[in-house]
This record gives C-alpha cells, structure tokens and sequence, in this order.
C-alpha cells in the first residue's frame, strides 16, 4: 500500500469513527443549551411519523378531524412503517433511520464531488459534515430534511452522468430522475425550492443547447407530475382534500407589510445561516469573493481548467440549492434552525470546491503557501466540531424522556373515562410511550368538536396555558393541573404540565355540531 492510500484509508476510518459517534443515546435530549432554539424538538418527529405510528398503535393511520400530515407527505410515514414493521413503534428505531440517512447523505456527497473534484475534495467536505456539531444535534431528530437531502443527491449524481450517456439511454435516466423529484416533493414541500439546481445540472449536462435542454426537462418534469398528479387526483382529493390543503394554510405565516419588512425577513433568513456555523459560513463567503473573478484564460490551456471553481456544474447547483431554501425561509418569514439542515451540504461544497481551486490557481511558494490558509481553518473546526460532539456523546441528558414516560406512568396509574390524552406534544410522547393522543394546536376540526368527539380525560400543556386553549377546554371541561413535569432548556418551554379533564354536566357543555361549525366555515 502506498502512503497516499494509507493517509486515505486513516482519513475514512476517522470519518467513520466521527460517523458512528451518531449513533449512541438515541433517545437523549436534543442538545440543551445549545446556540439553537428550535421548537421541532417538542412536536415534529411526532406529527410527521404520527401515520405509522397510528397503524400499528390502533389500526389505522388517519384520525378524522386531527393533524394528518401523511396525505401530503407520505414517504417519510411509509418507510416508518416499513422499520416499525421490524422493530415495533419506537423513537430510537425512528432515529436510527435518520442517522442511517445521515450515512448514506455522507456517501453520496462523497460521490456528488468525486464526478467534479479530486478525492481529498470530497473527503474534506464529507469530514466538515460528520463533524459539524448543528449536523450532529439534527440529524439525530427524527425529521424529514436528511431524507430530502439525500433525495436531493441522487438527482444530482443521476444529472451528472447525464453527459456521458448515450442518446438513447438518456430518456431512462430522465424519467428515474423525474420519479427522484416526485418522492422529494412527497417527503417534503418545500423541496420545490431545491428542484432549480437539480434542472440547472440536466441544462449543463445538455450543454445548455435549447432544444435538447427543453427536451430533457420536459421529460423530467412530466415524470414527476405523473405520479404526483395520480397521488393527489385518484387518492387525496377524493377522500382527504381537506387535510391536504390544511397543511399548507397551517404553515402560512404572517407576512411582513411594505418592501422594508419584506427585505428585512429575507435578510433575517439568510443571517440564519450562521446557525450552521458563523466560522464556516464567514469562510465560505470570503473564499467566494476570492474566486469570484474567474481566471484569466492562459495560451494552451481549456477553457474549462482556466475557469475552474465556475466552470464546475456543481458550484452554481449548490448557489442554487442554498439560495433556494434561504429564499423559502424568507417568504415564510419564519426561520427556524432546523431549515438549514439542507443548506449546511451546499454551503460545505461551496467552500470546499473554492479552496481546491485558490490551491490551483495560484502557482508562486508564497501564494499556495497563504492558500493552504483555508484548509488549515477547515481542519481546524472539524477538530473543534468532533470535540463537541464528543462532548454531547460524554453527557447525554434524558429530560424529554424522563418526562413523557412520568407522565404516561401518572396517567395509566390514575383510571380515567377515557385514555386520550390532549396535548401539542401529544403525537411525541405517543411514539415515545405509546400514549393515545390527538393535538390540541392543530386539526381539521375545531378544538370544541375535536374534544367533543374524542373525549379526551387528559390535557398536557407546556408552562402557560394557552388563553385560547383554555376558552375552548373550558366549553366542556373544568380543569385540574396535577402533576408536572422539567423537560428541555428554553425557558418558555421546560415545564410539561398535566391536567385533569373533568367533564362539565351536560347542560353546562358549550360546543358548536359539526353541520354549525362547517356552515360557520362557509359563511
């Protein structure tokens, strides 16, 4: 073996020791105290698995009038049920999975970058992912955006060797990539603003001649619409229409008045970014304005190897992956942490690729001396990275789970008129305990009906109860806190409290018939 295979073979073993740190205390706490504030922790690996979870739990995946996020997004949900079908309803075979996913995101960067970019490239950026400490706190929660990522990357490998196919192959490849962008859309929406740089690379890989380009993203973009358009017309309009556009209408939030409030949301959004890392992302940037000015071109050489960092498809994919979902953060006007968890490859390829091309660019001792400058800096924070995380490995704290398992201990051990318990977290601690739940926050039906429905003894509530929570429990029920319960660090959330549902005499029940709530609706 050679020593450059041995640096090589030393290199994956440390990232794959780094890799494996992802794996022990599945179960702990998000990490507290953390520079990320990020409310997914209390609700979304709940509602977003709460379809398998219901399958195997009581039989069937829908609940009339609750939140059913699976009509929209049901890949996520169905390779759930897959795994639990296995290993039964749990949180760590959930978050096994997404770890998994992690893995196999790391590979296919390292294959994204191979088609482009030397090996210690791919392997550079590969290392600032496993070791970035936001990757590590995230990709351990049982969401979709690893899924979508990695969903993301097979269409990127799939466009690349778009060029070296022969003319009568391509079609084929079109179409699996189609079916790729249909299944990112079903696991999540907002992979609509990923789709351009997915197209930009089919364009490059087309030579961007306008006849064959429109050929190839028609073909591709039929084969996406396809399925989803049988999805929707032949199973979610018929019979769960009203789900389907709920999810949306629940994820519009108030929008900023005037161009000044619109600009400041889009300058919020990509100041998120720094929750990546502000050290990696102040490195990306300044190595972008190092390569901004391409080369100039040079007698005897191609004018691809003269431009290198923009000649490369996958610079101008990753601006567009990035751009595209600080974009959607700002139109959301609601950035949240864990939005970046899709922007953090992007930005690691984007600095990676221009440190490999300052290294070429610049020929003198002194120049390449100050260039090996940034990948010193790369070392250096995957080193600082793989230390905190070790440290989150070290002094994993159980604060969520000590307390949903409390409280469904509380509730089996006080016999109630019924067993359902009522909470915003309720999907949570039922993949965490088991519990029966319906969400208090949202649902098709309003709180009263919902509640006069499914008649739940339970309500579980974080710190305050909410006033308007409290006006529409009260329509049917008289209240009793008794028990709570620490959970998590923010400090509007890190108390889980219990209440008792008394059921007020049936003359005192104040709720609206679901024909009155629906006629409401309309008018």
């Amino acid at each position: 073996m050679t020593k450059a295979r041995a640096l090589y073979a030393l290199w994956i073993a440390g990232i794959v020791a780094l890799f494996c740190l992802h794996f022990p205390h599945l179960l702990a706490d998000f990490p507290n105290h953390s520079p990320w504030m990020d409310y997914s922790k209390y609700t979304d690996e709940g509602w977003y698995a709460d379809a398998a979870v219901r399958h195997f739990l009581i039989g069937h995946w829908y609940l009339h009038g609750d939140f059913n996020p699976a009509v929209a997004l049901p890949v996520w949900p169905l390779l759930l049920a897959f795994v639990f079908h296995f290993t039964g309803v749990s949180l760590a075979a959930a978050r096994a999975v997404i770890v998994s996913v992690l893995g196999l995101n790391l590979f296919l960067s390292y294959r994204v970058l191979r088609t482009q970019a030397p090996r210690w490239v791919a392997l550079a950026a590969v290392t600032l992912l496993v070791s970035s400490p936001f990757l590590y706190a995230f990709s351990r929660l049982a969401l979709q955006e690893p899924l979508v990522i990695g969903i993301l990357l097979l269409t990127w490998i799939q466009a690349l060797r778009l060029k070296n196919d022969a003319e009568r192959r391509r079609p084929w490849r079109l179409i699996a990539i189609g079916l790729l962008l249909c299944l990112l859309l079903l696991t999540k929406t907002t992979g609509v603003f990923l789709l351009p740089s997915t197209l930009f690379l089919i364009g490059w890989a087309c030579e961007f001649h306008l006849r064959s380009s429109l050929r190839a993203l028609s073909i591709t973009i039929a084969a996406a619409l396809v399925p989803a358009c049988i999805w929707y017309f032949v199973l979610v309009r018929p019979h769960y229409r009203v789900d389907f556009t709920y999810l949306f209408e629940v994820n519009r939030w108030p929008q900023p008045a005037g161009i000044p409030a619109h600009l400041a949301a889009y300058w919020w959004s990509l100041r998120g970014v720094l929750w990546i890392s502000p050290a990696l992302c102040i490195l990306a940037a300044a190595l972008l304005a190092c390569v901004f000015v391409p080369r100039r071109r040079q007698k005897g050489k191609d004018s691809a190897a003269s431009d290198g960092f923009w000649s490369n498809p996958l610079t101008l994919a990753s601006l567009l992956a990035a751009s595209g979902y600080v974009v959607f953060a700002g139109m959301q006007n609601n950035p949240q942490p864990r939005y970046y968890e899709t922007v953090i490859y992007p930005v690691v390829f984007l600095a990676v690729l221009a440190a490999a091309d300052l290294l070429a660019r610049f020929q003198s001792v002194s120049l390449r001396i100050a260039a090996c400058a940034p990948p010193a800096v790369m070392a250096a924070l995957c080193v600082a990275g793989a230390i905190r995380i070790a440290g989150y490995v070290r002094h994993p704290e159980y604060t969520w789970l000590n307390a949903a398992t409390q409280l469904t201990r509380y509730i089996d051990g006080h016999p109630a008129p019924n067993h359902i318990l009522l909470s915003v977290s309720g999907d949570q601690i039922e993949l965490t305990t088991h519990l029966p739940s319906i969400c208090d926050d949202y649902g098709t039906w309003d709180l009263p009906y919902r509640i006069h429905a499914y008649h739940p003894s339970w309500y579980a509530g974080w710190n305050e109860m909410d006033p308007g929570t409290l006006e529409d429990l009260t329509t049917q029920y008289s209240l009793e806190q008794v028990a709570s319960f620490p959970a998590f660090d923010d400090p509007d959330r890190n108390v889980l409290l219990l209440y008792r549902l008394h059921p007020l005499p049936p003359p005192q029940q104040r709720y609206l018939a679901k024909e009155e709530r629906l006629d409401n609706a309309g008018k």
